[in-house]
C-alpha cells in the first residue's frame, strides 16, 4: 500500500471519527432536546431513538478504528496473518449490529403515524444495504483466509527449499 494512499485513508478516517464524536457530543443532546417536544402519543419513541442513534454511531466508530488498524497492518506488510482476522470479525459484527439497529428503528417507527410508510420502507432498505455490506466484508474475509493459507504454504515451501539447498 502506497504511502500517499495510507495518509489519505488515515486523514479520511480521522475526519470521520472527529465527525462521529461531534455527533455524539453535540447532535445527540440536540436531538434529545428536540424529542422532548414530541406529542404525548409519540413520547415513548424518545429513549429508543436516542439509544439507536448512539449505538449506531458507536458501531461506525468501531469499524473506523478497525480499518485504521488493518491499514497499519497493510502498511507494515503483516495484514496477511491470523491477527488481521480479529479486526475483520469485529468489522463484520459491527455492520451486523448496525443493520439490526436500523431494522429496530424501522420497527419502532412503523406503528402509528409518526412517519410515513415510505420512510419506514427506506429505513428497511438502508438496513438491508448495511447487511449487504456485512456480507461483502465476509466474502473479503474468505479471500483473506485464502491469502493467509497461501502465504503459509509459500513460507513452508521456502523453508523446505532452503533445507534442500
Amino acid at each position: 500500500m502506497g504511502h500517499v494512499t495510507v495518509l489519505a485513508l488515515r486523514a479520511v478516517i480521522a475526519v470521520l471519527l472527529a465527525g462521529s464524536l461531534a455527533v455524539q457530543t453535540v447532535m445527540v443532546p440536540l436531538l434529545a432536546s428536540d424529542l422532548d417536544g414530541l406529542d404525548e402519543q409519540y413520547a415513548y419513541l424518545r429513549t429508543p431513538l436516542l439509544v439507536i442513534v448512539v449505538l449506531t454511531v458507536l458501531a461506525a466508530q468501531t469499524v473506523l478504528i478497525c480499518v485504521w488498524r488493518l491499514v497499519t497492518m497493510a502498511r507494515r506488510g503483516t495484514v496477511f496473518s491470523y491477527a488481521a482476522f480479529r479486526y475483520v470479525h469485529i468489522v463484520i459484527g459491527a455492520f451486523v449490529a448496525a443493520a439490526l439497529l436500523v431494522f429496530a428503528l424501522g420497527a419502532l417507527l412503523a406503528p402509528g403515524e409518526a412517519v410515513a410508510p415510505g420512510v419506514v420502507l427506506l429505513v428497511g432498505g438502508i438496513g438491508l444495504a448495511i447487511g449487504g455490506i456485512a456480507l461483502v466484508v465476509l466474502v473479503l474475509r474468505m479471500l483473506l483466509a485464502q491469502a493467509v493459507a497461501r502465504e503459509l504454504e509459500a513460507s513452508r515451501m521456502r523453508a523446505e527449499l532452503a533445507e534442500v539447498i
